[in-house]
């Protein structure tokens, strides 16, 4: 009997745990920030590799994303759940001289500081 009472009591506790881990949603106009990262390597930002930059005429420097303001243009959430944004650069720029937009999965992109609102 006291089972059945332990196993509700759970879920309900695991339910406004996880309620409490979401982020804030991130709506179509947001402005974020790039940061630095640790380790130097942004693993939520879907950025191109230096040779499809460069054959675009780009220049394959990803510090220079480093503090640069963007703009989101959509949002997007899969099957699994995982929403992804495409990013501008709020000054119209485009992202290495070569790429209008950039994609990132922003639950983890924010999570990992790689993005701020």
């Amino acid at each position: 009997m006291r089972n059945l009472l332990i196993i509700p009591i759970m879920l309900i506790f695991s339910f406004q745990v996880e309620a409490q881990n979401q982020t804030q949603p991130v709506t179509v106009g947001d402005v974020l920030v790039i940061n630095q990262t640790e380790n130097q390597d942004f693993k939520s930002l879907d950025l191109p590799r230096a040779n499809f930059i460069i054959k675009k005429g780009g220049i394959a420097n990803y510090k220079s994303l480093i503090g640069n303001r963007v703009k989101v243009t959509a949002v997007e959430t899969n099957d699994a759940g995982e929403t992804t944004v495409i990013l501008k650069r709020e000054d119209g720029r485009k992202f290495f001289r070569s790429h209008p937009t950039i994609s990132a999965n922003i639950d983890e992109a924010l999570k990992n500081g790689e993005l701020t609102l």
